[in-house]
């Protein structure tokens, strides 16, 4: 059987991420689109044309727009019944997140699988925009449609989620606690230095870091137990509060005087941890001279593997950090590259460094199964009624400034016990038999997300392999495979841009009502 092939848009760190993972799996990276030479070049050697000297017909694009165009004309001229090249079955989009409106629907007329490296768009509009235009439509064949949400497949959350929904450890759940402690020194890479700094060029802090968070705690508390059956049982009201706290001019250490880069700055590399020199060249395990040459000095410096020496890569390393801009440099080449040397106080960075997100659950029956998959809520319970879902609360934070990186931790609160997850063990603790137990989920060594990053990209590559060998019908194959909806994938971002609102205009949001006036009507 033919082994799916699939494009992926975008040779950056998430591009390579989800190629890698490729390799566990019998699909074939058949062809990268990337704009930059050097990053096209490793990443097509790496994985599309190993062991050739220069890519083959179909290959290699500067650009998605490229590709689109060469796929139409490949399809015409195979119509005629040219010998052409094979084409693709899917696509990995993994370009900036202001790019994925874009190349989503510039894809869509292809009728290509696709998985989209979250989040899905960075604003409310792009997302409606693309689920618009690759929903089911009459006369357009079903396809696979994939989010970078890589919680949802880790060992860790993917064992999470059997014992609290299916096997019912706690009972009923009465409210949850979900930290993302994003790290301090990670947080100055992406999001004072780095790409997602400023949401007026980006996203919002809790789109771009957390938005997977949220979809997390939907995927626990709303799904029903297999996707595409049942009816969620949707929030009834959405807040949040949180605010750029640390990470601005305010709070710059007066010893730093007028200073903007880290290279100039009195305090030295030893007088502040943020220390740009420190953090990328010093002896912590992502700087230069332990050896690495991956993230994050894969982004700082791509071309950074093919520096043979310690010394050179130390050297090309620094030329990058003593990159700086003054009063006279022009706000639009400011906002169009990254910063990595640049005072973390003294930064273009205007994103959310510590926010709380709130969601509320009202007791509610189970809908009949004619209610739209979309539908905002199910009316509550008539006055006597015993529901058969009930309320329930649960709480987001997103925190920057601490030791932990990127391991979450959750506490969750049942009628019948509690659970602590750590992202390494969960621990069950059972009120009515006192016993405690503690679950250790597979590891993945060396993986990201905990493994999520493989498991993702196993699923999505196993939904398209048994469309297109085992037969399946695309509904059924993104159910089983997939495990969540386009509707889900909406519904989820819809809440972050609804906790956003909530946030900046400090009110409790009524779900339901934000629903119908914001995107309900906008969906027929």
């Amino acid at each position: 059987m033919p082994s799916p092939r699939f494009l992926v848009i975008g040779a950056g760190a998430r591009g390579h991420a989800y190629a890698q993972a490729m390799k566990d799996t019998n699909a074939v990276v058949a062809a990268v689109a990337e704009p930059i030479p050097y990053k096209r070049r490793t990443f097509g050697k790496t994985y599309v044309w190993p062991g050739s000297d220069a890519a083959s017909e179909g290959q290699e694009f500067t650009h998605w727009d490229e590709f689109v165009a060469y796929e139409t004309a490949r399809r015409e001229r195979a119509a005629r019944g040219d010998d052409v090249p094979p084409g693709v079955d899917g696509v990995f989009v993994c370009v900036l997140d202001e790019a994925h409106r874009d190349v989503v629907v510039a894809l869509a007329p292809l009728n290509l699988h696709v998985m989209c490296e979250k989040p899905l768009a960075t604003s409310l509009e792009d997302c409606i925009d693309i689920y618009r235009a690759i929903r089911p439509q009459p006369g357009r064949e079903k396809k696979i449609f994939s989010i970078g949400h890589v919680l949802r497949y880790s060992p860790h959350n993917v064992l999470l989620r059997k014992l609290l929904v299916e096997d019912r450890v706690v009972g009923d759940i009465c409210s949850v606690e979900h930290t993302e402690p994003v790290g301090w020194w990670h947080f100055t890479h992406s999001y004072v230095r780095g790409n997602w700094r400023n949401e007026d060029v980006s996203s919002p802090s809790l789109l771009a870091k957390s938005c997977h968070d949220i979809d997390l705690l939907l995927w626990l508390l709303s799904s029903p137990a297999k996707a595409g059956e049942g009816v969620p049982h949707l929030p009834s009201t959405v807040t949040s509060s949180g605010t750029l706290q640390l990470y601005k001019k305010s709070r710059k250490p007066r010893a730093a005087g007028t200073a903007t880069n880290c290279l100039k700055c009195p305090l030295g590399d030893e007088g502040c941890k943020y220390s740009a020199k420190k953090i990328y060249i010093g002896p912590d395990e992502q700087g230069v001279e332990t050896g690495n040459t991956g993230w994050p000095l894969s982004v700082v410096l791509p071309e950074i593997e093919d520096m043979p020496t310690i010394e050179e890569r130390k050297s090309a390393v620094l030329k990058v950090l003593e990159q700086d801009y003054d009063q006279s440099t022009p706000a639009e080449e400011v906002a169009a590259k990254k910063w990595f040397g640049r005072c973390v106080f003294e930064s273009d960075n205007n994103v959310v460094d510590d926010q709380f997100v709130t969601m509320t659950w009202d007791d509610e029956p189970v809908s009949s199964p004619a209610t739209p998959p979309l539908s905002t809520s199910s009316s509550p319970s008539p006055p006597g009624a015993s529901p058969s879902r009930y309320a329930k609360t649960a709480t987001l934070h997103m925190v920057a400034n601490t030791k932990k990186i990127c391991q979450r931790y959750t506490s969750v609160y049942g009628t019948d016990g509690e659970l602590h997850a750590d992202s390494k063990t969960i621990t069950v603790i059972d009120f009515t038999t006192g016993e405690t137990k503690t679950h250790t989920p597979p590891t993945v060594r060396e993986a990201g997300h905990g493994g999520g990053d493989q498991g993702l990209t196993r699923q999505f590559v196993g939904a398209v392999d048994a469309v297109i060998n085992g037969g399946a019908r695309a509904s059924d194959a993104q159910a089983e495979f997939i495990g969540c909806t386009i509707d889900d994938v909406l519904r989820s971002h819809a809440m972050v841009f609804a906790a956003e609102k909530a946030r900046t205009e400090r009110k409790v949001l009524d779900w339901g009502e934000w629903w119908s006036s914001e995107i309900e009507g906008q969906l027929a």
